[in-house]
């Protein structure tokens, strides 16, 4: 960044500035937070009685089979993949909506939409409630993944843009990390609960 005499910014790395690029790096916590949950969920009993019925029938009656065949359902696939694929569709539209209104806006618009679906999952009573619920942490993720590294990008000072740039990544990690945690600790509940 070059200033009006022609030299390079010299600016410092200010408190604010790591807060900020921390905060939005949470972005990234929650996208690997909600990476890892899925796939541990999918897999506990309790879950699978109360959604999938038949999956879980399935699972119990042969248990020569692999579990890749067990888990053969079209509606476990439509509950997985809806994150993924209204990720995908919402990152194309907010990279519109994120140069006509800004980065802010776009990571707050990502942060309610993933808090909606999360409350929606936490709250659902079928399984298409489960489905609008992933496919607005997808519309959430999609905000986020656009708009969290470029507004992380600005923040920084360009010598230490890659430096801050890479606590989205790390963001990430930590949230597979915890998903991960969390469905073992609580994979053994007893009471439907795990």
């Amino acid at each position: 960044m070059a200033t009006a005499e022609g030299g390079q910014y010299n600016g410092r790395i200010t408190l604010l500035v790591v807060l900020s690029c921390l905060m939005a790096a949470t972005g990234g916590v929650l996208f690997g937070y909600d990476l890892g949950i899925s796939g541990g969920v999918t897999s506990m009993e309790p879950f699978l009685k109360e959604f999938f019925p038949k999956v879980y029938r399935k699972m119990k009656e042969d248990t020569k089979i692999s579990n890749y065949c067990k888990f053969d359902s079209q509606l476990l696939t439509l509950f997985t993949s809806s994150l993924y694929i209204a990720g995908l569709i919402a990152s194309f539209f907010a990279s519109s909506l994120t140069r006509a209104f800004g980065r802010k806006p776009s990571i707050l618009l990502g942060g309610a939409a993933f808090l909606a679906g999360s409350a929606l999952g936490g709250a659902a009573l079928n399984i298409y409630m489960l489905i609008f619920g992933r496919v607005l942490l997808g519309v959430g993720i999609g905000f986020t993944n656009q708009s969290v590294p470029l507004y992380i990008s600005e923040m920084a000072l360009p010598r230490h843009r890659g430096a801050m740039n890479i606590g989205f990544e790390v963001g990430v990690g930590f949230g597979v990390l915890v998903a991960n945690l969390t469905n073992f600790g609580t994979e053994k509940i007893k009471g439907g609960w795990g």
